[in-house]
């Protein structure tokens, strides 16, 4: 019996883990809603007089972006902005073909009166963050804009955000990310779903109470003496946007985030480029809770409130590991609650945790009603869109489990970049691209076999106690059963 007081313990405390979460985004729903009609009355720069526009520097962080680098450069060449009051930085760390070709775009560029260098380090040292380091080195902008490659900011983006850094206290701008490919496919699908819940509950609902934010590593301006303040970038982690975000925020530098400046950019659509990308997010987020834990709760500065929204933030993903503890232990937890007729009070109080999917269900449906409207046929759409992006964000559990792990316990591993693939359509070949990972990883087999353990989820229901069975649980093993099979199978013949 020892045994199974365990497994009732870690199951309790990864539900009650899971509900203090779900009641975090039901409390960012309400901040959200409050917000809506809120008129933003922000100081801004009069642009109508040239001595209020300032000097802005773009960089573009890249590494063997064969594939979008023309896309890149000819849509930023394009911003509307000074000329004499804008520059840009290719901050190019790659190491294949790419180079020759993006040095032939900079130089096209650069003849047609634009201020554009192409600038290579001799090193990958620090990633992403050692190449935005090194181009500040040089940057002339007072405001430092930043692009990954797969990113196509509108031509009035640099209009519609530098005004706002009128208030001197304004460190980051950051804007809303789009999606050129959302609907390709069924995993652009739920990334688009995952990322818009992001940035319309959680950054908004953070923001307008004055929560921190993250800057979201791309779509974004920083005011350069903030980065400096700060700290300037570090490269410790895998989200080195998050860890200077959060630095930043620390010195009471504030973030302006404009869910209405939308830009587009191209989702993964590989699996293998989503799990890469999600890997990188995943344990970052784990790594910055170890390395802002301290700072967070003894800055004096910052409420407790914000204190708890912050500490929950950089846990989000560690929820994943909640999420798969009580997958697996599910099926155990069903025989123990048919067996042993002297837990049963326990079971019935267990059942009002029913309520965290409730919630997410309810916080979920204003995010795509946000994108998508309302309306009975959107809403009969949004339980297909919940219950797909449900399925599936569970079979990813064990592998941001992974990741998130090896994050808090401090193993480090090299940034591995998302591939990019500048597809319009199905109909558009990702095979041949150079960049996608041929090699499954060995937690695939895990997944295979742990979809195979909750389809003895779902034949346990009916054989288990002895009044004809016990259905309680077989939706949810049935959803991780469709997830870690839709995981495992499109690792192992690298579909889209």
């Amino acid at each position: 019996m020892i045994l199974e007081y365990i497994i009732i313990a870690v199951y309790t405390i990864c539900l009650l883990l899971i509900f203090m979460y779900a009641i975090a985004q039901l409390n960012l729903l309400l901040n959200y809603l409050k917000h809506l009609n809120k008129e933003d009355n922000s100081p801004k720069f009069d642009f109508s007089n040239p001595e209020e526009i300032p000097f802005v520097t773009i960089q573009l962080p890249v590494f063997n972006e064969l594939y979008v680098m023309e896309r890149l450069l000819k849509n930023i060449e394009k911003l509307e902005y000074p000329r004499e009051k804008l520059e840009i930085q290719v901050l190019d760390d790659s190491t294949d073909e790419s180079v020759e070709m993006t040095a032939k775009l900079v130089k096209e560029i650069e003849a047609k009166g634009i201020d554009i260098q192409h600038i290579q380090r001799t090193n990958r040292q620090g990633f992403k963050a050692g190449a935005l380091k090194e181009g500040l080195k040089t940057s002339k902008g007072e405001f430092v804009a930043i692009f990954d490659a797969d990113f196509l900011p509108k031509k009035n983006w640099l209009l519609q955000t530098i005004p706002y850094f009128k208030n001197s206290e304004i460190g980051v701008v950051q804007t809303r990310w789009g999606h050129i490919n959302r609907n390709y496919s069924t995993l652009t699908k739920i990334q688009a779903f995952a990322l818009d819940a992001h940035f319309t509950l959680e950054q908004v609902g953070r923001s307008s109470k004055g929560h921190f934010i993250n800057f979201n590593g791309t779509a974004g301006i920083w005011r350069k003496e903030c980065i400096y303040d700060a700290g300037n970038w570090e490269g410790d982690t895998l989200t080195e946007d998050l860890d200077l975000s959060y630095r930043a925020q620390l010195k009471n530098w504030k973030f302006k985030y404009l869910e209405n400046v939308e830009t587009p950019a191209e989702l993964p659509v590989v699996i293998s480029a989503a799990r890469s990308q999600q890997f990188r997010w995943n344990k970052g987020g784990a790594e910055n809770f170890q390395k802002m834990i301290k700072r967070i709760i003894i800055n004096k500065n910052t409420s407790f409130r914000t204190k708890i929204h912050s500490l929950l933030h950089l846990l989000n993903s560690s929820m994943f590991t909640c999420i798969f503890l009580v997958a697996v232990l599910s099926i155990p937890m069903l025989y123990i609650k048919n067996e042993y007729a002297h837990l049963k009070p326990y079971f019935y109080v267990m059942s009002f945790f029913v309520t965290s999917s409730i919630i997410f269900f309810i916080c979920y449906w204003h995010m795509y009603k946000n994108t998508y409207g309302g309306g009975f046929k959107n809403f009969f759409k949004y339980i297909g869109a919940f219950f797909t992006f449900f399925s599936i964000a569970m079979g990813f559990s064990l592998h941001n489990t992974i990741a998130v792990l090896e994050g808090h316990f401090g193993k480090k591993s090299e940034f591995v970049r998302t591939p990019k693939f500048n597809l319009k359509g199905l109909k558009d070949g990702w095979k041949t691209n150079k960049y996608i990972s041929k090699k499954p990883s060995i937690h695939v087999v895990l997944e295979g076999l742990l979809a195979v353990y909750f389809i003895f989820g779902m034949y346990s229901a009916f054989i288990v106690g002895d009044q004809g069975g016990d259905f309680g649980l077989f939706p949810f093993h049935f959803m991780l059963f469709i997830g870690f099979s839709y995981v495992f199978f499109k690792s192992i013949f690298s579909k889209a």
